[in-house]
């Protein structure tokens, strides 16, 4: 664990990975894997499977996709390269769900757990903070923020106060859209004294560049401490993840400067714009599967944009915004990368 730790620590890019259908709504394996290629190539420094960005869908016993999906992604690391790559696991469900697909992802050599709360929506603090402590026996835990729009619930400072004193906890994603929600599990950490063992992930989509960027200048006791957001897990990194990779390298590199780059906060803002397009941010998110999809697909990852759910499709008006985001900021785009090596990754 202590190896994850210190990774996570450094700031890594790590997107959530999508699942691969084919045009019959279908298990894709070859886009698949090309998928996985795609981001360790692109110097990803994890993946994160059986996540929102991936269908919680595939957690269902009937879907059946669970395993094959988290065992392709693994197998595929493993035979991609020299360097190590985080994989993270995601989980749902109730307690005996969560710590069996917990003690699954581990036998599969996934490093951590992104615990999806869903299933917890009216529980109590306490009944939530039990379910984390029984899962985190089994693999080390991602804490996750996730906004309400799209399944999450909010969750007090109290909340992560007591979260973060589970010691398996290796990271927070931060992702409830919210600059207050993000702020209440930054002072967590800190008034937790355990801003040196727990790293923070952006998972605001919204607010990227913004969230690499801010240096958090917080009190305790006497004297003052410095936090910054490490990296990323995001959704909107499973599409143009060479870009996504250089972006986060640039933003570590300008934290803690006193003048912060003008250039890199306007492309925070141009980042901002193309995912409200993807993402589908007019319509409370509705579209923002089938919108990573389509990205994918006009670049040759995916075969198709479907999803398991055949009513999750774009919405009215989505396909204009992609396109317009795509002509206006070529420069974000990794179009050439992909062409480069689509042939080789679908080998």
């Amino acid at each position: 664990m202590s190896d994850v730790r210190e990774m996570l620590r450094s700031g890594l890019a790590i997107p959530a990975c999508p699942l691969a259908l084919t045009a019959e709504r279908r298990f894709d394996p070859r886009h698949q894997r090309a998928l996985i290629r795609y981001y360790v190539a692109a110097g990803a420094g994890g993946i994160a499977l059986g996540v929102h960005t991936t269908q919680f869908a595939i957690h269902d016993a009937a879907v059946g996709l669970y395993r094959p999906v988290l065992e392709l992604a693994a197998d595929t690391v493993r035979s991609e390269g020299e360097r190590q790559v985080v994989l993270v696991a995601g989980l749902v469900g109730n307690t005996a769900q969560a710590t069996r697909e917990a003690a699954l992802a581990r036998s599969l050599g996934y490093d951590c757990a992104l615990l999806s709360l869903s299933a917890f929506a009216g529980a109590s603090l306490d009944a939530i903070l039990a379910h984390c402590r029984a899962v985190a026996q089994v693999l080390p835990l991602f804490g996750f923020y996730l906004q309400p729009a799209v399944g999450g619930r909010v969750l007090p400072y109290a909340f992560w106060r007591r979260f973060v004193e589970i010691e398996e906890v290796v990271a927070i994603k931060i992702a409830p859209f919210d600059r207050y929600k993000t702020l209440d599990v930054v002072r967590a950490i800190v008034d937790a004294g355990r801003e040196e063992d727990v790293a923070l992930y952006t998972g605001n989509d919204d607010h990227i560049v913004g969230d690499l960027l801010t240096e958090y200048r917080l009190q305790r006791g006497d004297g003052e401490v410095r936090v910054h957001i490490a990296g990323g897990l995001l959704g909107h990194w499973a599409v143009w993840a060479a870009k996504a990779v250089e972006l986060l390298a640039a933003c570590r590199a300008a934290q803690g400067q006193e003048m912060l780059p003008a250039d890199l906060l306007a492309t925070g803002i141009q980042i901002t714009d193309c995912n409200a397009a993807f993402f589908d941010a007019a319509h409370d998110f509705a579209g923002c599967i089938p919108g990573i999809h389509e990205v994918l697909r006009r670049q040759g990852l995916l075969s198709s944009r479907q999803c398991l759910d055949p009513t999750e499709v774009l919405s009215p008006g989505q396909m204009d915004e992609i396109d317009r985001v795509c002509a206006a900021y070529p420069h974000l785009n990794d179009d050439t990368f992909v062409a480069d090596n689509l042939d080789e990754w679908l080998r």
